[in-house]
This record gives C-alpha cells, sequence and structure tokens, in this order.
C-alpha cells in the first residue's frame, strides 16, 4: 500500500525534483517506510512515491520502478495478489525478475501483453500510473471496484494525478476554487460523488478505467471493466442453490487466502457481523494457527458489537484484540476527519474506522476488512424498504399524501426520510429519498446555486433498463456509487491515516461478477438477507451467534450534536460566518440547526454534514 502523485507537462512549464518531493510528502501517512521520485530527461513528467512495504521488503521492491529495459516507470499503489502465476506464465516467456515483488511483474506483464490486456489479468486493488517512454504517454489506472483512490487535474498546459487531494494542493499555487455543483452533491449524498471533486479542474479516475494521455495533453478514457457487462448476464446454466453455493464458497476460500500473502504481520477487523465473521472464518480456515483480529467497544447502548465479535472469536479461536472506546476519544477524532478524508465527507463511522485502524495498527500492518457483503448480496435493511415502497406507492395518492405527511413530522430521520420518499412516483427519486441527505427540492435552501444531477451515475445507473427489479436497481446503483465513494473511501482514508493496509476480500471482482449474476432469490430468501453468504458461514459459525438484527458501525450523532457537540455548532455554524464564508445560504443552515436542537426535527445526517464541511473549509481555506 502506498501513494503515488506526479504530472505531465503539456506547455512550457518544467517542474523540479523538490515538488515532486512536496507532493509524496504530503502524503508520508500512506508509505512511511520509503520515498523516491522519478523524472524525465526533458522534464515534462514526474512520478513520486510513498511506500510502505508489504511484500519485497528489499531496496528491489522501491519506486517509482523501471522496466528490464528501461522503457517503462511505474508508480503503483495496492497489490496484484496473483503476481507469482502471472511471474510463472512470464518467465516461460523470456523474462528474467531481480526481485520478489509485483510491481516488477507488472512491468513485464505491460511489456508482454500492453496495459489493456495486462491490467485485465491483474486480481487486485491497484492505482498506478505508467510512463512509456518510447510511445511518451501516460497511463492513469484504478481497479474494478475503485478499492484504491486516483485524482486528476487538469491545468493549463499541465496535468497533475496524486492518490489523496492534499498532494494535489502540494503543487505551488495550486487552485483552490470550490465546484459548487460538487458540494451541492456532497450535500444530497454526504460524499462528493465520481467523477466530481470538491475543487473545480480535479475529478476522479473511474473505477474500471485506463486513461491514455499523450505529451500533447490529448486524453483517452476507456473501460476496461464495467459491472453491467455480468449484472443478470448468466452464464448459459440454471444453477442449483447447492452448485451456487459450492462456487461462492470456492471463490470466497481463493479470495482470502490471496489476500493473506504478506510479508508482514496480518490480522482482521471482526465485528461479529456476518461478512466480518465470515472473512474471519475462512481465514482461520486458510491459516496454520491463530489469526490475530481487532474490534473495538462503546459503552454507549444500541453501539457496541463488542461482545458479539468477541463471541465469534472465541468460537473461531483466534488471537483476538479488544478495545473499549471511550466518548472523549471519538469525540477528539471529529476535527481530524477533513485532515484525513481532504474532502468534505460526512459519513460518521469515519470515527469508529479510524478508531480500529489505529488500533490495529499498533500490531499489524495489513488487516482484512468484511465490506462489500451488504451491497452485493442484498444486506441493507433499506432494500426491503424499496420493494415495500413500491407497494406503498400503489395506495392512491389522496390517501398516500395525508398519511406521509402526518409520519414524516415524526423527529426521527428514517421515519421522516421512509415517509417522505414514497411520495415519488419516480423509483429513483424514491430511492435517492431513502439514501440521501438534502432532498434536491430543499436544497436550494442551503446553496446558492442549484446544479442538475440527473446526469450522475447515481441516476443514470438506477434507470438503466439493465438493472432489473427495483431492488436489483437499487443494489447496482449502491456498487457504481455508494460503495466506491463512501464506503471504500471511509476505509481507505481511516486506515492509511495510520498506515494500515485494509483489505477486502469479499470485493474480489471475480465474487463481484458471481453476485451480479445470481438471481434475487439467492440473495434474499423468506426476509432473510445474505442468503447465500450466510449458508457458507454457516459452514463454519454457529447460526445462533449471528441471527440477530443488523447494526450500524456508528456513534451517537443524534444526542452528541445536541450536546457534546453542541459548541461546535456555535463555533463553525454560526450566521456570521457562514455568511462570511460564502459557500452557504445561512438562514437555511440556522434552520437546520434550530429545528434540530428544539427536537422538532431530525436533522443529525444533515447537521452532520453542514459541521464537517464547515471544519473542511477553515482546514484547507478554499476559495468561493
Amino acid at each position: 500500500m502506498c501513494g503515488i502523485a506526479g504530472f505531465l507537462a503539456t506547455g512550457n512549464i518544467r517542474p523540479d525534483e523538490a515538488v515532486l518531493r512536496a507532493m509524496g510528502g504530503a502524503m508520508a501517512h500512506r508509505g512511511p517506510d520509503a520515498s523516491g521520485t522519478f523524472l524525465s530527461p526533458d522534464g515534462c513528467v514526474g512520478l513520486s512515491h510513498r511506500r510502505l512495504s508489504i511484500l519485497d521488503l528489499s531496496p528491489a521492491g522501491a519506486q517509482p520502478m523501471f522496466s528490464s529495459d528501461g522503457s517503462l516507470v511505474l508508480s503503483f499503489n495496492g497489490e496484484v495478489y496473483n503476481f507469482r502465476e502471472i511471474r510463472e506464465e512470464l518467465s516461460g516467456r523470456g523474462h528474467s525478475f531481480r526481485g520478489g515483488s509485483d510491481t516488477e511483474v507488472m512491468l513485464a506483464a505491460f511489456r508482454e501483453w500492453g496495459v489493456d490486456a495486462a491490467v485485465r489479468r491483474f486480481l487486485g486493488m491497484f492505482a498506478f500510473a505508467l510512463w512509456d517512454a518510447g510511445a511518451r504517454k501516460l497511463f492513469l489506472v484504478r481497479d474494478r471496484l475503485g478499492i484504491k483512490p486516483l485524482y486528476l487535474a487538469r491545468l493549463p498546459g499541465l496535468l497533475l494525478f496524486a492518490s489523496e487531494l492534499k498532494a494535489l494542493l502540494a503543487w505551488p499555487g495550486f487552485p483552490r476554487e470550490v465546484d459548487r455543483a460538487a458540494l451541492q452533491y456532497y450535500l444530497e449524498f454526504q460524499y462528493v460523488p465520481a467523477p466530481h471533486a470538491i475543487y473545480r479542474r480535479v475529478e476522479k479516475v473511474r473505477p474500471g478505467h485506463i486513461i491514455e494521455i499523450d505529451c500533447d495533453g490529448d486524453i483517452a478514457d476507456a473501460a476496461y471493466w464495467d459491472l453491467f457487462d455480468h449484472w443478470r448476464k448468466g452464464d448459459g446454466r440454471t444453477g442449483s442453490e447447492a452448485e451456487y453455493e459450492e462456487e461462492l464458497a470456492a471463490l470466497l476460500e481463493s479470495s482470502v487466502r490471496y489476500r493473506m500473502i504478506s510479508d508482514v504481520p496480518l490480522g482482521a477487523f471482526l465485528s461479529g457481523g456476518i461478512d466480518s465473521s465470515l472473512t474471519v472464518a475462512l481465514m482461520r480456515k486458510a491459516a496454520t494457527g491463530p489469526v490475530k483480529t481487532f474490534s473495538i467497544g462503546f459503552r454507549e447502548s444500541g453501539y457496541d458489537e463488542s461482545p458479539h465479535a468477541r463471541a465469534v472469536a472465541a468460537h473461531l479461536g483466534t488471537d483476538h484484540h479488544e478495545k473499549m472506546c471511550t466518548p472523549q476519544e471519538a469525540l477528539a477524532l471529529v476535527r481530524r476527519i477533513p485532515e484525513a478524508y481532504d474532502e468534505p465527507f460526512a459519513d460518521s463511522s469515519a470515527i469508529p474506522t479510524m478508531l480500529v485502524s489505529e488500533f490495529t495498527r499498533r500490531h499489524v500492518t495489513v488487516s482484512l476488512s468484511g465490506d462489500g457483503g451488504d451491497e452485493l448480496f442484498c444486506g441493507y435493511p433499506r432494500y426491503a424498504w424499496v420493494r415495500q415502497g413500491s407497494v406503498v406507492r400503489g395506495i392512491p395518492g389522496f390517501l398516500r399524501r395525508p398519511l406521509c405527511s402526518l409520519l414524516s413530522r415524526v423527529p426521527i430521520h428514517k421515519v421522516q426520510r421512509g415517509a417522505e420518499s414514497v411520495l415519488y412516483d419516480d423509483p429513483a427519486e424514491m430511492y435517492f429519498h431513502t439514501v440521501g441527505i438534502f432532498e434536491r427540492r430543499r436544497i436550494g435552501e442551503i446553496v446558492r446555486e442549484v446544479a442538475d444531477d440527473a446526469h450522475l451515475s447515481y441516476f443514470r445507473t438506477f434507470r438503466d433498463p439493465r438493472c432489473g427489479g427495483i431492488v436489483e436497481r437499487a443494489m447496482a446503483t449502491d456498487i457504481r456509487t455508494y460503495l466506491v465513494d463512501d464506503i471504500l473511501t471511509k476505509v481507505d482514508r481511516a486506515s492509511m491515516a495510520y498506515s494500515l493496509e485494509a483489505r477486502v476480500p469479499l470485493l474480489d471482482h471475480r465474487i463481484v461478477e458471481f453476485a451480479a449474476r445470481l438471481p434475487l432469490g439467492f440473495k434474499v430468501r423468506g426476509g432473510a438477507a445474505k442468503f447465500l453468504l450466510r449458508k457458507v458461514l454457516y459452514r463454519h459459525v454457529p447460526r445462533e451467534l449471528l441471527d440477530r438484527p443488523k447494526m450500524g458501525f456508528g456513534i451517537p450523532v443524534n444526542r452528541w450534536l445536541r450536546n457534546e457537540l453542541r459548541p461546535l455548532l456555535s463555533e463553525y455554524l454560526g450566521e456570521e460566518r457562514v455568511r462570511r464564508e460564502g459557500f452557504l445560504r445561512p438562514e437555511g443552515v440556522a434552520r437546520v440547526v434550530r429545528e434540530h436542537l428544539s427536537v422538532r426535527r431530525d436533522h443529525q445526517y444533515r447537521l452532520w454534514a453542514l459541521l464537517v464541511f464547515a471544519m473542511w473549509t477553515e482546514r484547507y481555506r478554499p476559495t468561493a
């Protein structure tokens, strides 16, 4: 796991190596073990790298790395887990290797097959920059699911790229102008959805894409993998339940084994839920000794999963480590969110994710995570609501509207959102209202300019006829949007803030492709979510340890905003300060604060998003 950055000068700008070092230095937390730079002889291309040593800890694994003939230079963040099989194939084709890293194998693969064909062979998580000196082209590539981040900035005569925005900000004079549309989208979704970024002139490289740039600045952006190439396509057979179960079990075991490849200590996050328990169970099966597991707990009622994690750990015989976190420890991280996440990010579970990452890093350098199971196997409770809500929408409007209006006054966020969502006849709008923060019809009360967001991947995916029914539309939309820009962003930034590599075996692209073609009846059955995933898990862990209502990995934001965090609301969201900053409408912000504190409305998610944005503006001083 590492941090990468660099530039391609298409005009007369010729930066020096000090700028490259500054860009890398801004991400030292992503790679505390070593650093390196490359500057082309003509000065038009520069690569910077920060290394967290996981495979081949010797200098032979250092980056940026050159191909054996010197024509290719690679700066790479992530892991290619099947590099040994690829290396063996390449050895048979006459390639020789001086070290044991996956990076060296990638370079040989590019020489042998070209970038597109080589990337299709890679099994892993990655974002990389490859300079082809012979072709005079720079390639920027991101893994299929977007597990690893990559930003691209287009400035006059200059293209910049980096794993994190803070590396771009290290560029002298980098323009910090806020993209007003991106700000709106952040308030709607609680994250900035790709390909947007919070700054103008910056974009996120899309998952599964290769961007090819020549020295004239001409850019070609092409997908090498697309979820819908596999969604509901089938494989020419109708599988039985037993056949699907065996196939899934084999894929899961293979994925976990791959992600246990490491030259440094390795463990796993364990919450005691289905996904993390399955991950640890399969690690235990593959390991020769006890697996190290890590969990945190809270004394806050309704937020503590540690007893469940402890029970699963005891059953599997793991070397379990547990930390009970105080509210003070969690609250102390609130002001650190802008530093860790670079752009506004309002998923409050970032705080417990940072806490468990910091605790885990004291013991290991790599940790496996159970993320992805909910999106792939219909695990979120909201999918059941989407199905039920479509039935409610069939009630005549003259009955539905007054009932929903009455329920929307209940000061509980989920009740309010659920009641209001079924007022929409468009299923995409209904689901957006279920998962969104500020609905679009009210966003004009908060932001000064309202942009059309029908072009976003969220709406394009939900309305794509290839998606199937409404539940499958919701799942496909989450995989393409929420999973990438919220869940995976949260885990990447939280873990890397403490120089911890997080691996996600459920998001092996082979498992994603399997889940994409799996009929819905094998994902949810009889009201039980993750049906097939549970069947595999019950081979290893008794169902009585796992059959309970789903608990989110969260913190008591609602109560904190009315108590411990109330001074921050006055400090950051006071009308005078909001007016001075110039990004938001002070009267709209004041209404949200007032209604929440009076307990008339539950605005916890909206208020948290506003607070995080205000802290972000203080940290990075963007321009309006």
